[in-house]
């Protein structure tokens, strides 16, 4: 990435140092109440409840059926919204969750017969025509999702010989076999002794001791790898092996020598080092105190049991759950124990259940159960709330209160890992999922606030209360050189990332483009553009635009994502349009739109750069590239007509969209995800905006 030195004052102007001087933003407008900087936002004042908005005044009607595709969508969105006030889809990620949910329930003995063939039933449904299983839909094969989705069917009784079966173990062994797989992968076959635990990296629970200043600390990994390492010290100190129900001598690519030496990496790399320092690990092992080893293991156990949610997860993620339920059973907790019945429960209510599509006979094919990897019902409500608002439905309709009352009820306001560092803020904020106070995240925490400044609520101090604390959390979150990650402050230690161990995907969470764009967006619209930390985060912005005009995206794919949120955050932080950012980023989105009129993206665009911008359109990315569009003055531009009219051609009957592509990001590559409510809160939001305006535009009346 390159800085660039463009400031926020007069267009092509070169400031004395990367920190923009906006001045004096300009009033915000939202519905018939201006909204001026460092004065209390309000709400605007109320409509009468409708089932529908109003349509636009007809100077502003534009592409032809816009109109009715929001009014379509808008009926389609608050149809969906459940009776408490949230609205939640599916999260749709790949076959790995369901194959270590077999796995699990397998080690653990309560694997059955009618769970184990549903989950069957869907993961022969991913398969491809070659035999293997991608992590996101239309991507390239991936050897550890096809050898866990593998092992997974011959669980459910698939024989090796079948065809579907010998495609995908020839194609394992022709890439190298279980011995070319990743880390957990290779964990979850030695738990059946298929792999060797001394072919492993070693990951020893005294890790829990260190201290948050030593390097390699627990809170040195993101939040995620965290409470994933946490108990799998307690998994690789114990060594767990139980009876394997068949061999997989079919899945090496020579069953005598499973094993296959593996140069090391040269002494002066860091990968030497940290491969080195394994070794010494598995030395440790055989000499560790037993006293030392045991209490790091107890330690171990009353973190996670203390970090157990009320919903019996934790952190509202599959894979620290998993392991959780894990490591207690191995340290003696009966399956019968309250911690261990609510940590399955929890798991069982990441099943989505469906009846499955009909067979050769046309009989039915009976259901179909997929895991999600997490739930994300605060983040789909507030961007459905949002949509909703700038899709001109009132702020007083009854829809949007039950919202901002489930959204009110889900505030956090106690401390959790993230105050290991920063001790003495004060907590408020909110979590992606149902239930996760241990882990707020700062980008839900930003657009639940943008959400609740859109409501007109009855209760307004309670909403100006929540707010606040919000604001003054999301402050406090940020991080040295002036941007935001997700969970965590300042969450860049170098070292995670390197440790053999590390192959899963991202295990730190520095601070992103979209998060940042997030909170800054947030804070100019709480009046704080002028504020010296919402200036040194639109210094980190425009320091990271690329060369292209994009900025890549942590959270969702990638650069169109990237780029959909830093321009808004940027406009609404006072920029004229005109900035050369703002000008190089139009160029970029409208030289990667697709002659259909959309915008698309791929997931190989985080491993390959000429992907970037390129890919099938989807409802979600040219939404996205829309928003941009319009918070940078190109409403009546051909890009955005040309966009607008593919949302309307793209619609079905119901007012949804479908979308089988993957836009969501947990982590970039190695872990893509299919929100199905972007498909329909993201193109609503853009034919909103289309339609009726910025929502907090100066000079603009909705």
């Amino acid at each position: 990435m390159t800085a660039t030195t463009d400031g926020a004052g007069t267009p092509g102007a070169e400031p004395d140092d990367h920190t923009p001087a906006p001045g004096p933003a300009p009033p915000r407008v939202w519905g018939a109440v201006r909204i001026h900087p460092g004065e209390p936002a309000g709400a605007a004042p109320p409509r009468p409840a409708a089932a529908e908005p109003d349509g636009p005044p007809d100077a502003v009607r534009g592409v032809p059926g816009a109109q009715e595709a929001a009014a379509r969508a808008t009926r389609h969105l608050l149809a969906r919204q459940d009776a408490a006030g949230w609205w939640k889809g599916d999260l749709e990620t790949n076959v790995t969750m369901d194959a270590e949910d077999l796995l699990l329930r397998q080690f653990l003995g309560i694997r059955d017969e009618a769970t184990t063939q549903a989950a069957a039933r869907f993961i022969r449904g991913e398969q491809a025509a070659d035999g293997t299983w991608a992590t996101f839909h239309g991507g390239p094969p991936e050897l550890s999702a096809t050898v866990e989705a593998y092992v997974a069917l011959r669980l459910a009784g698939d024989a090796p010989d079948a065809p579907h079966m010998a495609r995908a173990s020839a194609w394992i062994r022709a890439h190298g076999g279980i011995a070319a797989a990743r880390v957990f992968t290779r964990i979850w076959l030695a738990l059946f002794g298929w792999w060797s635990w001394d072919q492993l990296p070693e990951l020893p629970p005294e890790l829990v001791f260190l201290p948050p200043w030593v390097p390699l600390n627990i809170y040195d990994f993101g939040c995620w790898a965290r409470q994933t390492i946490v108990p799998l010290t307690v998994v690789s100190a114990k060594r767990p092996v139980r009876p394997a129900p068949f061999a997989l001598d079919e899945l090496h690519t020579d069953a005598r020598n499973p094993y296959p030496a593996v140069r090391p990496a040269p002494l002066a790399s860091w990968d030497g080092v940290f491969q080195r320092m394994d070794r010494a690990l598995h030395v440790y092992r055989r000499f560790a105190p037993r006293r030392l080893r045991k209490a790091a293991m107890n330690t171990a156990a009353r973190w996670i049991i203390e970090r157990q949610e009320n919903d019996g997860c934790w952190g509202g993620i599959q894979p620290p759950a998993v392991y959780s339920v894990i490591a207690l059973h191995l340290l003696g907790y009966d399956l019968g124990h309250p911690v261990m019945r609510a940590g399955l429960e929890s798991l069982d209510r990441f099943a989505v259940w469906r009846d499955g599509p009909p067979g050769p006979d046309g009989r039915p094919g009976g259901p179909v159960r997929m895991i999600e990897a997490c739930q994300s019902p605060v983040w789909d409500t507030c961007l459905a709330a949002i949509a909703l608002a700038d899709a001109g439905l009132p702020p007083d309709h009854p829809a949007l209160v039950r919202a901002a009352d489930w959204m009110l009820g889900e505030e956090i306001v106690r401390t959790g890992d993230w105050a290991v560092r920063r001790p003495g803020l004060a907590p408020g904020g909110w979590a992606f999922e149902f239930h996760n106070d241990t882990y707020p995240d700062i980008d839900d925490t930003a657009e639940v606030v943008l959400a609740l400044r859109r409501i007109r609520h009855p209760d307004p101090a309670r909403v100006e209360a929540a707010i606040a604390r919000g604001v003054s959390w999301n402050l406090g979150m940020q991080s040295a050189n002036g941007a935001w990650g997700a969970f965590d402050a300042d969450n860049t230690s170098p070292f995670p990332n390197r440790l053999p161990f590390c192959d899963f995907g991202e295990v730190i969470d520095p601070p992103s483009a979209d998060v940042t764009a997030h909170v800054v967006e947030m804070l100019a619209v709480e009046g704080r553009a002028a504020d010296p930390r919402t200036r040194r985060g639109i210094a980190w912005l425009l320091a990271e635009q690329e060369p292209t005009g994009a900025w890549f995206g942590r959270w969702g794919t990638n650069y169109v994502y990237g780029t959909g949120s830093v321009v808004p955050a940027l406009t609404a932080a006072g920029f004229d349009t005109a900035h050369p950012a703002i000008r190089r980023a139009v160029r970029w989105l409208e030289s990667v739109q697709n002659e259909d009129g959309g915008w698309g993206e791929d997931q190989r665009s985080y491993k390959d750069p000429a992907w970037a911008g390129k890919g099938a359109s989807t409802p979600s990315q040219t939404a996205w590239a829309l928003m941009a569009l319009l918070s940078a003055g190109e409403r009546n531009g051909e890009a955005v007509e040309r966009g607008i009219a593919y949302l309307v051609a793209a619609q079905q009957e119901d007012g949804s969209w479908d979308e089988p592509y993957f836009t969501g990001t947990g982590f970039p590559w190695d872990f893509s995800i299919n929100y199905h409510l972007y498909r329909q809160v993201f193109p609503l939001t853009a034919l909103g905006r289309y339609l009726y305006g910025e929502p907090f535009a100066a000079g603009e009346d909705r």
